[in-house]
C-alpha cells in the first residue's frame, strides 16, 4: 500500500508471474504515483520523473528485518531505473539490458 509517497510492502516468499516483467515497467513507467495501484515501479519512476525533470536530489530508503525482501526491492528499483535511463536514449523498455545495469544489478 502507498502511504503518501512511501510503499509498504510485503515480501510473498514466492514469484508472481507477470509482477515486475518488461509489461509492469512499460505501465508505471507511463502513469504518475497514485494513478495505479501501489508497486515499486510507481514509486521508482516517481524518484526517475523527479530527478531528470524537476532536477531534484532523490533517496531511496529500504528498510524491513532479515528476510524482508530488501535485497530483491533494491535489484527491482534499480532495474527499473536503468530501463528507464535507456528509454530517455530511444531503445525500446523490452532492450533495455546494458553493462552498467548487469553490472549494478549483480553486485
Amino acid at each position: 500500500t502507498n502511504i503518501g509517497s512511501i510503499l509498504a510492502s510485503v515480501n510473498p516468499y514466492k514469484p508472481i508471474p507477470g509482477l515486475y516483467g518488461v509489461d509492469a515497467m512499460e505501465l508505471y513507467r507511463q502513469h504518475r504515483l497514485g494513478e495505479l495501484p501501489p508497486h515499486i515501479f510507481a514509486t521508482a519512476n516517481e524518484c526517475y520523473c523527479c530527478l531528470w525533470k524537476r532536477h531534484d536530489s532523490q533517496c531511496v530508503l529500504i528498510s524491513g528485518e532479515s528476510g524482508a525482501g530488501k535485497t530483491e526491492s533494491t535489484k527491482l528499483l534499480l532495474k527499473f531505473l536503468s530501463a528507464m535511463s535507456q528509454t530517455s536514449l530511444g531503445a525500446p523498455v523490452s532492450e533495455k539490458s546494458t553493462h552498467v545495469e548487469e553490472a549494478i544489478l549483480e553486485s
